[in-house]
């Protein structure tokens, strides 16, 4: 699963010694599955220890990861680069990206929640925004509802037509129409 080498295990070894007892790894991804997926590594205290965490026993101590993300660290590996300029740690994880929902067991509904995720919402969060799947029903209409600061944005017929609606019409050809279903009320949380 994941691959640390001698030099990185020794790193580890010797920077948990100036930890509380008891302090272990933890190896993290914020975002899995996104474009927006980063890796790292952490110190993870006795009390920082989840009952869905998955153990892994190293030599004088242990690496604890979320079991929902152990497929996107498949073939991860961490290493310990030392050069002239000094020592950096390595997380190369070649799966943190992958989108696992594109499977064709997923259903539709399924892969269009995972697209307004990691293609549009990246994007909107940037103001505060956000557009969830409501439902699509038997005509290929899908419903959205925009929240956050793309609620009543004087902005949102413009994502709406060429972000959220384009977007989605040419990656699901099952979809026919978008529908907003946002009760638009301009205030303070509105961007513009």
């Amino acid at each position: 699963m994941i691959k640390i080498s001698k030099n990185a295990q020794k790193h580890f070894i010797s920077l948990l010694l100036n930890e509380p007892t008891g302090t272990q790894i933890r190896i993290f991804i914020t975002n899995p599955g996104t474009s927006n997926a980063e890796c790292g590594v952490a110190f993870c205290p006795e009390n920082e220890i989840e009952k869905s965490d998955i153990e892994l026993k190293y030599d004088k101590f242990f690496v604890y990861i979320d079991k929902d993300i152990l497929s996107y660290l498949k073939n991860a590996e961490i290493d310990l680069v030392v050069d002239k300029l000094g020592s950096q740690l390595t997380l190369k994880a070649p799966y943190a990206k992958n989108n696992f929902s594109k499977k064709e067991s997923s259903s539709l509904e399924e892969r269009i929640k995972y697209f307004l995720r990691s293609e549009i919402n990246t994007k909107l969060s940037a103001h505060g925004g956000q557009v969830n799947l409501i439902k699509i029903d038997q005509n290929g209409m899908a419903v959205i509802q925009f929240s956050g600061g793309c609620n009543g944005c004087s902005m949102i017929g413009l994502t709406l037509k060429e972000t959220v609606e384009k977007k989605l019409l040419a990656s699901f050809p099952e979809i026919k129409k978008v529908y907003d279903r946002t009760n638009h009320l301009h205030g303070k949380h509105s961007f513009y």
